[in-house]
């Protein structure tokens, strides 16, 4: 392989993608989405900074032992994450379901080979053209999304403007990740229409049966969570008879609960969503969409905090002390490093694939 050669073929694609009326209508998209989440996020911005002042003007009458939290810009950029993960996977899918098929329905990969040119060359600068046109849309996305909030006068601090560059970043490994599973499956598919079948399976199966799966894995190893003491559930009026159905709710507890009793119940629930945090993680870091949002929600709110199950996402700004950024990278560097592999791991496939394929 040469690198003239990658380049000449990466800056073909990239053009190709720019110039296509598939990628201006996936960019259209992709532009329209980021807007109306960041335009809902600056309202929400803007709400909670208006109760924060009046929290601040009221601690000003009335002391208190606690101070309000700021809200934070990054608010904005929260709700833009979830708009990507639903459909950020089918854009990139999109984008990448068709390299190769449609070289090979078109007969037009034969007379490429023929050229100067190598088949990894071929391949790679497939998949850097592709790339590239990945970081075009996400960076002009995430530049329109800036200049929104200059237009409503915010302005982020340094550390806000960082963690939107890193949020950034990893949007670009996310849409990758299923950019190649496109081109792994354009690869290995006769034609397009069986590659775009296969890889929406894959998105699908990755985005809602994983999760479903690791919810029933964790349930199965662990079993119930502990009872509180003295706590039982009874049946007291029936809900509908003609179906036999009741309704059950936990009594209080018949004796007062001992200090001794309170601490074993203490330590056995900590130590069953301990568990069950870390079967849920294990199968989840094989998920693109999980490892996506766990990285992004960190980043994006300072103020996270890790409970006994998880990370809970969506917390309040005063759930827990104010992270720093390489605090929040030490507990989603797993995740990070998740994205960065399961694209190689793609590619590498569609590389294998591509170089031992018969073209005739």
């Amino acid at each position: 392989m040469e690198a003239k050669g990658l380049f000449n073929v990466a800056r073909k694609e990239f053009i190709d993608h720019l110039t296509s009326r598939k990628f201006i209508i996936i960019l259209g998209l992709f532009l329209i989405v980021s807007s109306i989440a960041v335009y809902q996020g600056v309202g929400d911005y803007n709400r909670e900074l208006t109760q924060y002042k009046e929290q601040i003007s009221q601690t000003k009458e009335v002391p208190v032992s606690w101070m309000p939290q700021k809200p934070s810009i990054l608010l904005v950029f929260q709700r833009m994450s979830w708009q990507i993960t639903m459909l950020g996977g089918i854009l990139a899918i999109a984008m990448g379901f068709d390299l190769i098929t449609r070289e090979k329905e078109s007969r037009s990969l034969k007379s490429l080979l023929s050229h100067p040119v190598f088949r990894d060359e071929v391949i790679n600068g497939k998949a850097l053209g592709g790339i590239l046109a990945l970081v075009f849309a996400a960076g002009i996305a995430i530049v329109i999304s800036l200049a929104m909030l200059l237009l409503f006068s915010i302005v982020p601090t340094m550390d806000e403007f960082t963690r939107i560059i890193i949020f950034g970043t990893v949007t670009v490994l996310f849409l990758i990740t299923y950019f190649a599973v496109a081109l792994m499956m354009s690869t290995v598919s006769r034609d397009s229409g069986s590659s775009l079948i296969y890889a929406l399976i894959i998105l699908f199966a990755l985005s809602f049966f994983m999760p479903t799966f690791a919810n029933v894995v964790e349930t199965s190893v662990v079993g119930e969570p502990p009872e509180f003491p003295g706590m039982h559930y009874v049946h007291i009026r029936s809900v509908n008879a003609d179906k036999n159905e009741s309704e059950a709710i936990i009594s209080p507890p018949v004796t007062p609960v001992s200090e001794e009793e309170m601490k074993r119940y203490e330590e056995e629930s900590n130590a069953y969503w301990e568990k069950r945090r870390a079967i849920h993680d294990a199968i989840s870091v094989v998920v693109p969409n999980e490892n996506f949002q766990a990285v992004t929600q960190v980043v994006l709110n300072p103020h996270f905090e890790r409970f006994q199950y998880g990370v809970q996402y969506g917390e309040p700004p005063d759930a827990g002390e104010e992270k720093s950024l390489s605090e929040a990278l030490g507990i989603v560097w797993k995740n990070i490093l998740a994205l960065v592999i399961f694209p190689l791991v793609f590619f590498a496939v569609a590389y294998v694939k591509f170089m031992r394929m018969d073209i005739r």
